[in-house]
C-alpha cells in the first residue's frame, strides 16, 4: 500500500512539474477576465485548522476555503487534468482541493459517473457541474496543482462532504 501512495505523490509532482510547461491558453483566458471571479452561492465560515495538521502521504490537510480568486483547500477549482492513460493529454475538470505539499496544492479529480469498481465517495451536487449531476471524488488520483494553473473556482464543498473525502483517502491509501 506504502508504494501505491509513492506512486501517487510521484505523480502529483511530475503534474506540478508538468503544469508549468503548459501552453499560456489558460493564463490568457484569466487574464482577459479579469481574473477568476467567484461563483456559487453564501460562503460558509472557514473552519478553524486543527492543532496539529493532518498529514496523509506528504499532504497536509486542511479545510480553508475563501471564495477570494485563489483556489484553497475545501473548495472545487477547475484544472487541468492529464489522463492517466496520456499523461500528455488532458482536459479541464473539477478538482476538490483536499490540502498543500510544499507550495502546491493537491486534490482529487471529480467525475459525475458512478463507478462501483473504483473508490469513490459521492459530493452531491453543485456549481461546478452545468448540468447540477450528481458528482463523485475518485480517491485513486491524487493531482499535483500548481495555484498559477487553477482555471476557476467552482464552490466551497461542505465541511461534512469533505471530511467524507479524507476519511476515504485515509482508508484508501493508509489502509
Amino acid at each position: 500500500m506504502r508504494n501505491r501512495l509513492t506512486g501517487f505523490l510521484r505523480q502529483a509532482a511530475n503534474a506540478i512539474r508538468g503544469s508549468k510547461l503548459r501552453d499560456q491558453r489558460g493564463r490568457r483566458e484569466r487574464e482577459s477576465q479579469g481574473g477568476r471571479s467567484p461563483q456559487g452561492g453564501r460562503e460558509p465560515a472557514p473552519a478553524k485548522p486543527p492543532t496539529r495538521p493532518l498529514v496523509l502521504g506528504g499532504v497536509t490537510v486542511e479545510y480553508t476555503p475563501s471564495m477570494d480568486g485563489d483556489p484553497d483547500p475545501g473548495e472545487v477549482v477547475w484544472a487541468w487534468v492529464s489522463y492517466e492513460e496520456d499523461p500528455k493529454q488532458g482536459k479541464d475538470r473539477p478538482v476538490v482541493v483536499i490540502g498543500r505539499r510544499g507550495t502546491g496544492l493537491v486534490g482529487v479529480p471529480l467525475t459525475s459517473r458512478q463507478d462501483d469498481r473504483d473508490p469513490q465517495v459521492a459530493v452531491g451536487t453543485g456549481p461546478w457541474d452545468r448540468e447540477g449531476r450528481e458528482s463523485y471524488a475518485k480517491l485513486d488520483r491524487l493531482i499535483a496543482l500548481d495555484p498559477k494553473g487553477v482555471r476557476r473556482e467552482g464552490a466551497i464543498l461542505g465541511r461534512a462532504l469533505f471530511d467524507d473525502v479524507i476519511d476515504g483517502l485515509r482508508r484508501l491509501h493508509d489502509g
